[in-house]
């Protein structure tokens, strides 16, 4: 009898790092299922699943999670790579309207709690030797002010405490927790970010065998790197 497949469920399949993570880990032998507004459930394959999804919306998280399952079972490897940002006035931060604010740390925010809730669930559901990895698509945010940028920065600031708390808590059952932030040699934020680089740390994140540090910061072909 053949091995079954490990599965990573993406949540946000934007054409750069949710597509890079998609093609290597697909490459390696997961099923992948990609969940996001932009894919259509017809194009599905019998190792590709698509999952139409808006994560303003708490329930559609739930609902990725019920369908993985279904169609391929448990995911071992669960990467939040939704981000919303409604631009304020760079002197003027709280001019942006609470509606815009709300959507923004709902996507940002309450859909990764809800996300991490349940792929704790799928994990429970898998043999040791199983990935059992959820990573955070962050940025620089959690730990540098960019006013424009209020509702993202809030949002990334949650869920990089999420993941610092998870990281810990979570670590003796062997369930592994990163928020990724790809930077510049000299440590500096990086704006445009490289997709192909996000997935081979992804790669290397879900296969080691313990949590490392739960904030990686990383550069393009050096991989983690400590900045202060």
């Amino acid at each position: 009898m053949s091995a079954i497949s490990p599965v990573v469920l993406i949540l946000g399949s934007g054409p750069n790092i949710g597509q890079a993570v998609a093609r290597l880990f697909g490459s390696k032998g997961y099923k992948v299922a990609l969940a996001s507004r932009s894919v259509k459930e017809a194009e599905s394959t019998d190792n590709h699943l698509n999952i139409p999804s808006d994560f303003s919306k708490i329930d559609d998280v739930v609902n990725a999670f019920t369908k993985v399952k279904q169609v391929f079972g448990p995911p071992s490897v669960v990467v939040h790579n939704v981000s919303a940002s409604s631009l304020s006035p760079p002197d003027d931060p709280f001019a942006l309207s609470y509606e815009e604010f709300n959507k923004d740390t709902t996507i940002n925010i309450h859909s990764a709690f809800i996300a991490a809730q349940q792929a704790v669930k799928s994990f429970t559901e898998l043999p040791s030797t199983a990935a059992r990895t959820f990573i955070y698509t962050g940025n620089v945010l959690n730990v540098q002010i960019l006013p424009r940028f209020i509702s993202q920065g809030v949002g990334k600031s949650g869920g990089a405490h999420m993941i610092w708390a998870a990281s810990a808590v979570y670590k003796d059952k062997g369930y592994k927790f990163y928020y990724a932030d790809e930077r510049k040699i000299d440590g500096s934020p990086k704006y445009r970010v490289d997709g192909d680089a996000h997935a081979e740390l992804f790669w290397d994140l879900a296969n080691a065998k313990a949590q490392g540090p739960w904030m990686q910061t990383f550069v393009k072909g050096v991989g983690y790197q400590k900045f202060d």
